[in-house]
């Protein structure tokens, strides 16, 4: 036995060797590419798994990437996101006691995001805890 036994690798009657098959899988994505597949998700109703798909990359790749831009400002969570302008009323505009309300009753309203995922809420609820939610699930 020489010296050198941990170099050898075919020392104990075993020879090791590779084949490379195919193409190497591994790839080097600039910032731009990553940003654009991440923006591809939910456009037309595209999934994370068809997107992922169409790229050959995992979901968690995406995901990954999808964190990774919002660390370096490159993907902001409201990105994509539009936003309607909404009439609500304020307590000012409630009439007097004694005076019949003319309003239509609250409604519920369905708003669909971007990102695929429904909120359903009260006419009735304020602009501003609307616009939190709304952050909120889309940050999520």
């Amino acid at each position: 036995m020489h010296s050198d036994v941990v170099n050898d690798v075919s020392w104990a009657g075993f020879a090791m060797q590779g084949d490379v098959l195919g193409r190497e899988r591994r790839r080097r994505w600039r910032d731009e590419e990553k940003l654009a597949i991440v923006l591809e998700v939910g456009v037309d109703g595209a999934s994370v798994t068809s997107v992922a798909q169409r790229h050959e990359v995992t979901r968690q790749q995406i995901y990954t990437w999808r964190h990774e831009l919002r660390l370096k400002g490159r993907l902001l969570p409201t990105a994509g996101t539009v936003f309607l302008p909404v009439e609500t009323l304020s307590l000012q505009s409630v009439p007097p006691a004694g005076v019949p309300d003319r309003r239509a009753a609250p409604v519920v309203i369905e708003l669909r995001l971007g990102n695929g995922r429904s909120l359903c809420f009260d006419s009735r609820l304020e602009t501003d805890t609307l616009t939190r939610l709304i952050r909120a699930v889309e940050a999520a």
